[in-house]
């Protein structure tokens, strides 16, 4: 999955929807060539081990993160922008997560699920545990509203909980959902949408605190035109890539809104 560099180039990588790694992977060997055109240097990084200390990397010169870590782990990267996504849930460059529960299950909404089992993929993840915590926190009543909580590690993870009895909902990204619909519809096998969450903006693309304006320029140029240039168009749809969008990182600022609105309702953890 690397391409040919030298060693010193700096970093790319799009690691946050890796359901068939040759899709995941041939977008980023496209923007390889893209910033090579434009003067910069790029091998393509699969990270191993914590994403956290990937994304701190200062040679990271482009990564793919979410949007609760952004705003609460990662004060130093630089936001570049936003894919959009063909998934349905998806608007633009926001994403929604669905509620997941199994199709025999009684439950029709999230209020039926009140000490019952939750499975999510990760505490500092928006789309399985930030949005569900800010689901739970509206409905009436007090006291924990989930008897227990499973954190299982990823999305397909949860969906495998679910389908073994090991918890009753999980919420999941739409783009996740959308890729194992296409690659692995075993996973969904048995399990039913319940409910849609509001829409957030989707997984930024991160540079390198250090990266100097006129590279971010030329980052979103490259984007744009992988994006839209006839050449990459099967390259993205295998991807669910339809689109780009410069964003900020205020624009991720609702997360924080959501996570403030459930600690001032009393919800704090899950």
């Amino acid at each position: 999955m690397h391409t040919p560099q030298a060693k010193h180039a700096n970093k790319i990588a799009l690691p946050m929807y890796n359901v068939s790694p040759p899709d995941t992977a041939a977008p980023g060997t496209a923007l390889a060539e893209l910033l090579a055109a434009r003067g910069l240097a790029a091998q393509q990084l699969w990270p191993e081990g914590s994403l956290l200390r990937h994304w701190q990397r200062d040679d990271l010169l482009l990564s793919q993160t979410c949007g609760y870590p952004l705003m609460t782990q990662l004060p130093a990267v630089q936001v570049v922008g936003c894919f959009h996504y063909l998934a349905p849930g998806c608007d633009g460059f926001r994403y929604r997560s669905w509620l997941v529960a199994r199709e025999e299950d009684s439950g029709k909404t999230l209020a039926d699920f009140r000490a019952r089992r939750a499975v999510c993929n990760a505490a500092d993840s928006h789309s399985g545990y930030n949005i569900l915590r800010y689901l739970v926190s509206c409905l009436p009543g007090e006291g924990q509203f989930f008897a227990r909580t499973l954190l299982s590690g990823s999305h397909r993870q949860s969906l495998e909980a679910l389908q073994n009895d090991r918890a009753d909902i999980a919420a999941i990204d739409c783009v996740t959902y959308a890729l194992l619909q296409r690659h692995a519809p075993a996973l969904l096998s048995g399990l039913r949408i319940i409910e849609p969450s509001p829409l957030a903006p989707g997984l930024p693309l991160i540079a390198a605190q250090r990266t100097s304006a006129a590279t971010i320029a030329k980052l979103r140029d490259a984007l744009q035109q992988l994006v839209s240039d006839a050449r990459y168009r099967d390259i993205c749809a295998a991807a669910l890539i339809s689109g780009f969008s410069v964003v900020a990182r205020e624009d991720y600022s609702l997360l924080l809104q959501w996570r403030e609105a459930a600690a001032a309702r009393g919800v704090t953890q899950l």
